[in-house]
């Protein structure tokens, strides 16, 4: 019982399940009908059993033993010379297929059933029974309630046994077929009705959690477009609102919150969106103003560096740091006017550009400034050709080749290949120096980002807007820029639209 209990679990659990709310509460509207047509198709089958079986059980009682008893008769047919009239007599008075038969010490000596056509004088009234049978009817209790039996050659009766006049055991039986029918009938008949009753309840059924849940299918489609819009940066337009529906259902609740909740989200977007250009035109302008008092710092220290006077080493000495330091910041100023401007949108040139030619220019800048480093090139025979701004794809060039001869020990090698597809230009620079490391990859394109400084000691490193530049041209491109990075194999991807378009 339990390994069967158990198979049927297992079954169960295999069956696809639902995964939609509409679809589940349908699915338990109708499962929770069947249960109940099931356990009311139950009930009525058995009480109309139990009816049935209980009405001929009384019909028993009413019988008696008077078949069984004119079975005592030696004759068997009904053409049977003295006992002739007496048999006719009784099977005349018993319903048709009544079964009898006398027990003696438990043996059965005499059986016999009534036929179909009482008038009929030439049916022999003998049952064969078998070894089984007769120990059935060896079974029943005299005095004893009825009880059902199966005979090889009747089917099921239900039987009574009573105690005859000579201590002999006289079993009457009426056959079951007349109440097997019945229940049958009502059986096919609540299946047919329930088995419709179950259809239409689950049309309807469906129909109805659908209208239901209508508001709640609409909030989903909100949520979706909400979903999709880029919320990272820059301004947003959340999609219209969903349309409430009644406040006391459950369904207008959850309405009623997430419009809410948009509320809450689009002014959190409109006040980001209002400090990052508060902030964007802070960067701007103050990078617009400090380039001129930074231009005019180096001037005045280089200007000072070239007096012919005799000057006192240590002056001459902060007056070259003056001046490396004000290029430095002049760098970092430019740097960070460029990148306002990309945030702000500025448009880009967009003109055909030989990156060829600027891959070979780049590589031959990057040779005079890192000797030590080994560089490679990767072409291929014709010149790929990108629309775009040409002074900015050399800036991006340079700072990634830049990254690499500042990262990487001497003598790293440092290859550059061009590649031209049908879905994307790509620019790789690769090189077999220590990597990135694990914890600075994520933010590797944030601003400010720095890399461990023992390793850029000595090296001029800049101030970690590099490769955000690069990450924000190639954007205002409508490229990307890909890094993947382990020990011994760096690769800056830098990927823009195939023919120049964007």
């Amino acid at each position: 019982m339990t390994r069967a209990l158990r198979t049927v679990a297992r079954r169960l659990r295999s069956l696809p399940r639902p995964h939609t709310l509409r679809a589940r509460l349908t699915a338990g509207l109708v499962v929770l009908l069947a249960v109940s047509c099931a356990a009311v198709g139950v009930a009525a089958v058995v009480e109309l059993d139990g009816f049935l079986t209980g009405r001929l059980d009384q019909q028993l009682t009413e019988v008696g033993t008077q078949f069984p008893a004119s079975l005592e008769h030696k004759g068997q047919t009904l053409t049977d010379h003295d006992a002739d009239d007496r048999e006719r007599g009784d099977t005349r008075r018993q319903a048709p297929h009544t079964f009898g038969a006398r027990l003696v010490n438990g043996v059965v000596t005499n059986s016999g059933v009534v036929p179909a056509d009482k008038d009929d004088t030439t049916t022999d009234l003998k049952v064969p029974l078998t070894a089984r049978d007769r120990r059935e009817l060896a079974g029943v209790p005299a005095g004893g309630t009825a009880r059902t039996i199966h005979l090889s050659a009747l089917g099921k009766y239900r039987v009574l046994a009573a105690k005859g006049r000579d201590g002999d055991v006289m079993i009457t039986g009426l056959p079951l077929e007349s109440v097997e029918a019945a229940v049958h009938r009502l059986e096919t008949v609540a299946a047919i009705v329930f088995g419709a009753a179950l259809l239409i309840t689950g049309f309807a059924g469906a129909l109805w959690v659908r209208w239901s849940l209508r508001p709640l299918s609409r909030v989903a489609a909100t949520a979706t477009r909400v979903s999709e819009l880029p919320l990272a940066s820059g301004e947003v337009a959340l999609p219209p609102r969903a349309p409430e529906s009644d406040p006391r259902s459950e369904v207008g609740q959850v309405a009623g919150a997430f419009n809410r909740m948009l509320g809450h989200v689009e002014d959190a977007l409109t006040h980001r969106h209002a400090s990052e250009e508060r902030l964007r035109s802070f960067a701007a302008d103050a990078s617009h103003e400090l380039r001129t008092p930074v231009a005019s710092i180096r001037g005045h220290a280089e200007l000072a560096l070239l007096h012919p006077d005799p000057v006192p080493p240590k002056v001459t000495r902060a007056l070259e740091r003056i001046e490396a330091e004000s290029a430095r910041m002049g760098v970092m100023v430019d740097e960070m006017l460029l990148l306002a401007r990309l945030d702000a949108g500025r448009p880009l040139e967009r003109r055909p550009v030989d990156l060829t030619r600027l891959v070979l220019d780049a590589i031959a800048d990057a040779r005079a400034a890192g000797p030590d480093h080994r560089w490679a090139l990767e072409l291929p025979e014709e010149p790929v050709t990108v629309t775009g701004d040409a002074h900015r794809l050399q800036q991006v060039l340079a700072n990634l080749l830049a990254n690499a001869r500042l990262h990487t020990p001497v003598g790293t090698t440092v290859t550059v290949s061009v590649e031209a597809g049908a879905e994307a230009t790509s620019l790789v620079v690769h090189d077999d120096g220590p990597g990135v490391p694990v914890e600075v990859q994520p933010g590797v394109f944030e601003r400010f980002t720095r890399a461990d400084r023992r390793r850029t000691e000595g090296k001029g490193g800049g101030a970690g807007l590099g490769l955000s530049i690069v990450a924000a041209v190639t954007e205002a491109h409508g490229g990307s820029v890909q890094l993947e990075s382990r020990p011994g194999a760096t690769t800056f991807t830098v990927k823009l639209p195939p023919g120049g378009t964007t």
